[in-house]
C-alpha cells in the first residue's frame, strides 16, 4: 500500500492500528537501535533509513504483510540461513502476522546489513 505522506510521523499516524503497525514499529525500533546514525525519512511513499541519498532500508505496511526492503538479500546473507522461515524476494522480506521478530534471526540479518553498509559495501540491487 502507498501512503501519501511527507514525514515519518505522518506515515505512522495513517497506519491502521493492527498487527501490521505493531510489527512495523518493532522493526523500525530495531533499525533505530542498531544504527542510530541512520536518518529516517520518506522515499517511494514508505519509511526509508539511510544517510543523504544512500538508503539502506525501506519499510512499508502492505495489505497482508509488512515489507522490509534491503536491496539485494543475497549480498547480505548469501546462504539465506538468517531469513529461514520468512517469505523473501530478491530484495524484500515479507513479514506476516505469524512471524516472530524477536525469536528469529531477523535482528542478526539487519545488523549484518548495517555492518556491510558501515564498511562501504554495496548491498543494493
Amino acid at each position: 500500500m502507498q501512503y501519501d505522506v511527507s514525514t515519518p510521523h505522518e506515515y505512522i499516524e495513517v497506519l491502521e492500528h493492527d498487527w501490521r503497525k505493531d510489527k512495523l514499529l518493532a522493526i523500525r525500533e530495531l533499525i533505530q537501535t542498531l544504527a542510530p546514525e541512520l536518518e529516517e525519512g520518506i522515499q517511494y511513499k514508505m519509511l526509508a533509513f539511510g544517510k543523504g541519498n544512500d538508503y539502506l532500508f525501506h519499510l512499508n505496511a502492505q495489505k497482508n504483510y509488512v515489507s522490509l526492503y534491503v536491496g539485494n538479500i543475497e549480498k547480505v546473507d548469501p546462504t539465506q540461513q538468517l531469513l529461514e522461515g520468512f517469505n523473501v524476494g530478491k530484495g524484500c522480506i515479507r513479514l506476516k502476522k505469524s512471524n516472530d521478530i524477536t525469536s528469529s534471526n531477523l535482528p542478526a540479518f539487519i545488523e549484518k546489513a548495517i555492518a556491510l553498509w558501515r564498511n562501504g559495501i554495496d548491498t543494493s540491487c
